[in-house]
């Protein structure tokens, strides 16, 4: 019999309602075949569906008087993570299940991460620094990521001991879990193409998503709605520029929104 595995989100403050966490249920149970516990780690358990676990937001451990919570995803790195155990999958709520996750749990390594740069067209002025440019190059992409609870706790322990210097020097947490992960040798990114960006790989470049609708990718598993623009708003209709036309979307909202 398979072990069971668990699949883990965060939800706090007002940015996104509870039908964020309940989307992101339905399509783990629709493409998840193996026993799993689906847990959202949140400062309100209100409007979500049964068969969630709630629990509460594990704990950064900052010191007194500092109170900066963007970085809470690293309180996953802690020695323990509740009452967790074994392999753990991460999503973050901006993205949408469209395929099988067995094989993120099937691939073998202690730790895989989203390469950050396979979701970004890359910026030519980078290669005007290429120490920085090889840097981007390396970041993970903490969207989607699996580790083992408890297994990697020196990232949280080291980000504690001093984490003004921490975010001195890394704008971005995932910029510094990458690091850290880097620096023990733990950093393996996923396979590319399992998870794409809906606005860089789905959406044709300019001008011809002036002809045609948005598409997955062959092969993709995930998509990941990165910055501003995110799926309640195409699956609305909106979205649009006049460089981006978004079009026909019906596979995304029956990948969201009726899985």
């Amino acid at each position: 019999m398979t072990a069971p595995v668990n699949v883990i989100c965060m939800k706090w403050g007002a940015m996104y309602g509870p039908e964020y966490v309940n989307r992101l249920y339905a399509g783990v149970r629709r493409h998840l075949s193996r026993p799993h516990r689906f847990v959202c780690f949140t400062d309100t358990d209100e409007g979500l569906a049964p068969g969630i676990e709630a629990m509460p937001l594990p704990p950064l451990g900052l010191p007194a008087g500092h109170n900066d919570r963007r970085w809470q995803k690293l309180a996953v790195f802690g020695h323990q993570l509740a009452d967790l155990q074994g392999p753990t999958l991460f999503l973050d709520l901006d993205l949408v299940v469209v395929d099988s996750l067995d094989p993120f749990f099937d691939l073998p390594g202690r730790f895989h991460i989203i390469r950050d740069a396979d979701l970004f067209k890359r910026k030519l002025r980078r290669k005007l620094n290429p120490q920085r440019d090889r840097f981007l190059q390396m970041i993970g992409n903490s969207s989607v990521f699996r580790f083992e609870v408890g297994q990697h706790a020196y990232i949280l322990d080291n980000f504690v001991a001093d984490p003004d210097a921490a975010t001195r020097q890394y704008p971005m947490s995932q910029q510094y879990q990458s690091a850290q992960l880097e620096a023990h040798g733990e950093l393996e990114y996923w396979p590319r193409g399992w998870c794409v960006s809906f606005k860089n790989d789905c959406i044709a470049p300019f001008p011809r998503n002036y002809f045609s609708d948005p598409k997955l990718p062959s092969g993709a598993r995930i998509v990941v709605f990165a910055g501003r623009l995110k799926m309640s708003e195409v699956v609305a209709g909106g979205g649009h520029r006049l460089h981006r036309r978004i079009g026909n979307v019906d596979w995304l909202r029956q990948a969201w929104i009726d899985p």
